[in-house]
């Protein structure tokens, strides 16, 4: 393991480099998934990996990014959400360029169905929150007074939560849901739970409470 890790850090030329990430790969997959040496191959073909890989200063990119490792982990080996990594077919750096290309597409197109369909919402269900506070300068930030009301009701807003899943629950989703808001994909990915199911509970629990602290404080009509 030593002579693989060594050989990897010398700096050798680009083809070379290519070579010793598919060694590297190679070895972690002789390990057992969760085994402190597969982590070790892992954790240094990332180290490797990272200075090569596509950059982009697109806004999603580091969502995107983020979603690219787990992909790696998941998949480098056993193929748990995807074919597993065939070196044969592609170098490491350009298998997870692909993916981190689409990555940041779905997060794009996410963000821009999301706008839509809430300014959709918005039209059907009355102003919302933030379009009325835009109409209202003479009141306090909208942000800073949701942080806030979340903040100081943050014992009851965890209660909230998705049917065996306390980790999701109210208070964690109305923060990640505030602009910049945190695409469903990424928190699909993040929370194990479809982002069907994490829209729905939001849609029924979180939006809904989020709401009435907007007519409590004026923002919204009655």
């Amino acid at each position: 393991m030593g002579a693989i890790l060594k050989q990897c850090r010398s700096g050798l030329p680009m083809t070379t480099f290519h070579d010793d990430l598919r060694q590297l790969a190679g070895a972690a997959c002789q390990h057992g998934a969760g085994s402190p040496q597969r982590q070790r191959y892992l954790t240094e073909l990332i180290r490797q990996v990272q200075a090569q890989l596509w950059r982009d200063r697109n806004p999603y990119y580091q969502d995107a990014l983020q979603l690219t490792w787990i992909f790696l982990c998941q998949n480098l080996c056993e193929g748990r959400t995807g074919a597993p990594y065939d070196p044969s077919r592609a170098g490491v750096v350009t298998w997870l360029n692909t993916y981190l290309k689409y990555r940041l597409k779905d997060l794009e197109n996410a963000a821009r169905t999301e706008r839509n369909r809430y300014v959709s919402d918005s039209v059907g269900d009355g102003p919302s929150v933030l379009d009325s506070l835009a109409a209202r300068p003479d009141i306090p930030p909208i942000l800073e007074r949701v942080q806030e009301w979340v903040e100081n009701n943050a014992t009851e807003l965890r209660r909230i939560h998705v049917t065996g899943h306390p980790e999701i629950n109210c208070y964690v989703m109305i923060l990640r849901r505030l602009p910049p808001e945190t695409p469903w994909q990424v928190l699909e990915t993040e929370f194990g739970v479809s982002f069907k199911t994490l829209e729905s509970f939001y849609r029924r629990q979180c939006r809904s409470r989020l709401r009435e602290f907007g007519r409590r404080e004026g923002h919204l009509s009655p």
